[in-house]
């Protein structure tokens, strides 16, 4: 189905600063509304349900699951995380440009349905630089930051299946790579016929 938003489809391994840019491009960008997953994982430092997350239990995943009200969900780190269909639909419906920022699996499933949805796929500068921003964040064990440094070789191994590719090395210019690629595809012929329909009608352009 076409709809007259866009969907932005962001993935990255764990430390790369995929939230950390998303949260500066709709500082910047008034346009770009988050979409807020459900998962089964606890809140970490200030995160509040509702805002960055729906923090739900493993029981009212699997009722959500069953109900088929998840446009996609995977296991990742051991919990589990899940996009409602209804809430994606509803805004790009009306025209809201819509973010996402979720695992890879789920970037590429969200294709197969949305076709017009971007995705964008966020890397570290370098292995040493993953590693040290996880230990900075002084939230994980060692033995979970191996595993994330393990899980974040099968992800990045998929970035060849997504649309665009920003280096997070210097944080500013990654602001502005994300923030171009969004403008592009809001000036793209079929994203602009479908947001400016009534225009195209009226200079009779199919």
């Amino acid at each position: 189905m076409d709809y007259p938003g866009n969907l932005f489809v962001v993935a990255a391994p764990s430390g790369a600063g995929k939230s950390s840019l998303v949260k500066a491009l709709m500082e910047l960008d008034a346009r770009v509304q988050p979409a807020v997953s459900h998962t089964t994982r606890a809140p970490r430092g200030q995160e509040k349900h509702g805002r960055e997350y729906f923090f739900i239990s493993a029981e009212e995943f699997d009722g959500m699951v069953l109900r088929d009200s998840f446009l996609e969900w995977a296991h990742v780190h051991g919990q589990r995380y899940g996009t409602s269909r209804q809430t994606i639909e509803e805004r790009v419906t009306h025209g809201a440009d819509v973010i996402l920022e979720i695992d890879f699996q789920g970037a590429i499933n969200i294709k197969r349905i949305f076709s017009n949805a971007v995705l964008i796929f966020i890397l570290p500068p370098s292995w040493e630089e993953l590693r040290s921003r996880l230990e900075r964040r002084g939230e994980d064990s060692a033995e979970v930051i191996e595993l994330r440094l393990k899980n974040a070789a099968i992800e990045m191994a998929q970035a060849r299946e997504f649309d665009f590719v920003i280096i997070n090395e210097l944080f500013e210019r990654a602001v502005f790579d994300l923030k171009t690629i969004v403008h592009a595809q809001r000036l793209k012929f079929a994203a602009q016929r479908r947001a400016r329909a009534e225009t195209f009608k009226a200079l009779h352009i199919a």
